[in-house]
């Protein structure tokens, strides 16, 4: 190479620019290339490739050139220009001294992250999991709880289904649901009980009737696996809980959890939030027989009554005033139940021009024998009453011969006078 003399300009070939070091100070030549990079036991790396994967920019010596500058030093600038394409191919170049550089580990690929439906806890491993759907039915106020299967866990050497919980290595499992907070015999449901089985197909559809905006809000579903017991207290295996305020109404969701070990539930639950259960009326005035048709349709969530954690339920209506106390109806009694279906109906004669003037008033009771039936709830409909409640009288005499459904809170706040049977 030929020194400059000062202001002049350097030129130095690209050949000369690969086979020296760079680095701040004197010029100097690169004494051991092997110190800038990683020693490989079984040659270059694949992403290194062959010295034809030269850079693209640099630029390409004439034969002349080449002819001329050929000295014993072309070995070090053949293995510059493997150390260049080395250094390219993992990202790095040469530091500013020839001490050598430790191998860089390969780069790890990225994380994927866990798939809740997938995921697999310790307890999930010891209780199984469960498949269920739900859809909210926003129109008919109605909660579809579809209990599908138990399935094994998908880890490899985890065991195969739900808990054993029998001598016999089996279990008998079913599935009861409950509304919270609340949680009582009123909004208990279950599936039925499969026998000797750890992996259970119910493939069973359980409803809540009466479920509202406010209770997909604030209320959670709670869903247990039992395992059933004919000569001792049935067995907890395994539990889930779902918010309803995850739920899109007239959209069904799917769901695959596994079971956790059972949760506390909370005692201090709020008495303002309290009910009496709810009732299901429609109204409808018929023009063919000029009279208010009063449609008792079901009940459900209702208080019980009785030692046994039910009800003996019947519902009774007037319409009032009631000046010659004709305007009583009495539905059937459902037994040890609080959650009745009645469909029945009752007609009341009356102009529709003297509906804005009367109030009807429904209520339930439980029947006892023995001893005074025990009042439950009621509910007051007309134009003294507010929200939905009114909501549903105006709704009657605006849409002549129509039938229109209401689900109603019940309360015991009806005047004193309808308290006693």
């Amino acid at each position: 190479m030929t020194l400059r003399r000062r202001g002049d300009k350097a030129t130095i070939s690209i050949q000369e620019h690969m086979a020296i070091d760079v680095c701040p100070g004197p010029i100097r030549p690169i004494k051991q290339i092997s110190d800038y990079f990683p020693r490989f036991p079984r040659g270059l790396p694949p992403a290194a490739g062959p010295r034809a994967a030269a850079p693209r920019d640099a630029p390409a010596p004439t034969a002349a050139a080449s002819a001329g500058r050929r000295s014993p030093s072309d070995g070090a600038r053949d293995d510059d220009e493997d150390v260049d394409q080395l250094f390219g191919a993992y990202g790095a170049s040469p530091g500013p001294s020839p001490g050598p550089s430790p191998a860089r580990p390969p780069a790890k690929p990225p994380e994927e992250e866990p798939d809740a439906d997938g995921y697999e806890s310790d307890d999930c491993t010891a209780l199984g999991t469960l498949d269920f759907s739900l859809l909210y039915d926003q129109e008919n106020n109605a909660l579809h709880c579809t209990i599908s299967k138990a399935k094994a866990p998908t880890l490899m050497f985890s065991r195969k289904g739900l808990k054993p919980m029998d001598h016999n290595g089996l279990a008998d499992p079913y599935v009861k649901l409950h509304l919270l907070p609340g949680a009582s015999k009123a909004n208990k449901l279950r599936t039925k009980t499969l026998r000797n089985t750890l992996n259970p197909t119910w493939n069973e559809t359980l409803t809540y009737y009466g479920i509202t905006d406010e209770d997909m809000i604030r209320k959670t579903l709670r869903i247990s696996v039992c395992d059933e017991d004919k000569f001792r207290h049935n067995e907890f295996i395994g539990e889930t809980r779902v918010p309803l305020k995850k739920l899109k109404p007239n959209h069904t969701k799917t769901f695959s959890i596994c079971l956790e070990k059972q949760l506390p539930v909370d005692k201090t639950e709020d008495k303002s939030l309290e009910e009496r259960g709810r009732i299901l009326i429609s109204l409808k005035y018929s023009s063919q027989k000029q009279g208010l048709l009063v449609g008792i349709v079901r009940c459900a969530h209702l208080a019980a009554m009785d030692a046994n954690g039910y009800s003996d339920p019947y519902v009774k209506t007037y319409l009032k005033p009631d000046v010659d106390k004709k305007s009583k109806h009495k539905t059937a009694v459902k037994k040890k139940t609080l959650n009745p279906e009645f469909n029945e109906e009752f007609c009341y004669e009356i102009k529709h021009g003297d509906l804005a003037k009367k109030t009807l008033e429904v209520t339930v009771w439980d029947y006892d024998i023995g001893k005074s039936n025990d009042f439950i709830g009621g509910v007051v409909l007309g134009i003294n009453a507010k929200g939905e409640r009114l909501k549903h009288w105006f709704d009657c005499l605006k849409n002549k011969d129509k039938r229109i459904e209401r689900w109603h809170t019940l309360t015991n706040e009806l005047p004193g006078a309808v308290l006693s049977d």
